[in-house]
């Protein structure tokens, strides 16, 4: 399978498990964050699409995933709701987390093994945009598995300086 065709399916994948991991969920703000990852990895398969198919390396636009999950966080914050997660939701969310960075890892790969400077580049902005969703999901789950205080620490507070 060659390094495009890879990056297509790491991108699926992860997509389908977001997908998953929404209807795991009631809570209408992680399903927002789920979904806006759901959008991100769509937004990566076209990207590679595009590459494999055309030899041309899109530019990639920064979103701000981080800055909006941390504005759902902070509505959650604001309605003082009572949370009652298990473990194994943190678990799908380890779990993603893994998925990501085999992402991230790849990507890094990619542009090791690439000549063209445009397409270097763009390899590393995705392993970059891969590692933000491993830093998200690592505060779902911090905040899965311990919501009442994981608001009110440090880490929340610098979601979107990453």
């Amino acid at each position: 399978m060659n390094i495009y065709k890879y990056a297509l399916k790491l991108e699926k994948d992860s997509e389908g498990y977001y997908k998953k991991l929404i209807s795991k969920t009631d809570d209408v703000g992680l399903q927002t964050i789920l979904k806006m990852l759901v959008d991100e990895e769509v937004k990566h398969f076209n990207i590679v699409e595009q590459m494999m198919k055309t030899d041309t390396y899109p530019e990639l636009i920064e979103t701000n995933l981080l800055k909006n999950a941390r504005n759902i966080f902070e509505k959650i914050k604001g309605k003082k709701l009572e949370f009652s997660f298990d473990l194994t939701q943190a678990d799908f969310y380890r779990k993603a987390q893994e998925i990501e960075e085999k992402s991230h890892q790849h990507y890094l790969e990619m542009s090791g093994k690439v000549e063209d400077k445009a397409q270097k580049n763009l390899l590393l902005k995705l392993a970059e945009e891969e590692k933000k969703h491993m830093f998200l999901l690592e505060n779902l789950v911090e905040f899965v598995s311990r919501p009442d205080t994981w608001i009110e620490d440090a880490e929340f507070n610098h979601l979107d300086e990453y």
